[in-house]
């Protein structure tokens, strides 16, 4: 009963952020829209849209109960939206004065990028499907985590992980088709990567490759050539994951580990792309797909045990998490026990 009273609490004070939020980011980018149709890309816009930037930065603390809304916020807000707001200020990225609000709304507010209807993919009910059911059984197993072995244990956050993401993301393409506009695909099944460049340019949560491509490599590799852009990326990756575990623990106690997983990464893909130029060159023909693409899954997993999730476990924010998406589950599950036919397959 605690356990339900604390999350009444929560949900209450998330009413009461979210609509504030909401309308306050909202009224922000329609303030970038109108500036940015009356002033020239460069420093009369870049001065107009700068105090949007402390906004965005500060609007996921309006969360401070729950870190599941204050990650996806900061995710949404602090890091795409910002990045968004700087392209937009020296006329590049996604977003254009030109678009009409609400699809403006959409790209500068959401994780997606409008596309033309024929790059856009239908959202798949039944993969939806397939990945609620594996969440519904990864939040059961949660139960039993002080039984589990550490390695068991960050399979499933990896697992889960994942399979959010890539139903959250799709859902969201799935509202702005029922406005009428299409949004391009956000994962590309990463399990069949067979690279580590393929991994992270081509098949990994495509909008943060689409927003770091023209800010960060682009800029950079026209100064300093492809492996110093492919470094300085994931740099620039590794800060704003940084950011992202603060954001989720509200603690800026930070070891360097999450920024360690993306350096080291960077550093394979500059070393990967050499390797593969030199092993093209001396005529040798390039390994089965299938074993590419089963050492790119067991480095990316090896990695992400080592460095990426104990930067996420620790402060408290694995407890925080699993009470949360245990509360979630109640909900659903009281939800679902008000219904009929579910109450009775239920008992």
């Amino acid at each position: 009963m605690p356990c339900r009273g604390h999350v009444t609490t929560a949900m209450e004070l998330l009413q009461d952020s979210i609509p504030m939020v909401s309308l306050a980011v909202a009224a922000a980018a329609l303030y970038a829209r109108a500036s940015s149709s009356l002033l020239r890309p460069g420093l009369p816009r870049l001065i107009a849209l700068l105090p949007l930037f402390p906004l965005l930065v500060a609007a996921p603390l309006a969360f401070p109960s729950s870190a599941i809304v204050r990650g996806l916020a900061a995710f949404f807000l602090a890091w795409l939206c910002t990045f968004k707001l700087a392209l937009l200020a020296v006329g590049r990225g996604p977003l254009d004065p030109g678009l009409p609000v609400l699809p403006f709304l959409f790209t500068a507010l959401l994780p997606v990028k409008i596309a033309r209807a024929s790059k856009a993919k239908p959202v798949s009910l039944v993969s939806c499907a397939v990945k609620v059911a594996i969440i519904a059984a990864v939040v059961r197993l949660y139960q039993f985590n002080d039984r589990l072995h550490l390695y068991a244990r960050l399979a499933l956050y990896g697992v889960h992980t994942y399979c959010f993401l890539d139903l959250l993301l799709p859902c969201i393409a799935a509202a702005t088709a029922a406005l009428g506009m299409e949004a391009e695909p956000q994962f590309n099944r990463p399990y069949l990567a067979s690279s580590l460049r393929d991994f992270w340019g081509r098949r990994w949560n495509l909008m943060v490759s689409a927003i770091l491509r023209p800010s960060v490599y682009d800029p950079v590799r026209a100064v300093a050539g492809i492996p110093a852009a492919v470094l300085a990326t994931f740099a620039v990756s590794a800060l704003m994951h940084e950011a992202m575990v603060y954001y989720l623990s509200l603690q800026w106690r930070s070891n360097g580990v999450m920024a360690a997983f993306f350096l080291l990464h960077g550093v394979c893909c500059v070393v990967e792309g050499w390797c593969a130029r030199r092993w093209a060159a001396s005529g040798w023909p390039a390994p089965p797909r299938a074993v590419a693409t089963v050492l790119v899954g067991l480095f990316v997993t090896a990695t992400s045990f080592w460095l990426f999730f104990p930067a996420l476990c620790k402060d408290g924010v694995e407890e925080k998490l699993l009470q949360e998406w245990a509360a979630v589950a109640a909900f659903f599950q009281d939800a679902g026990g008000k219904i009929p036919w579910y109450g009775q397959l239920s008992s």
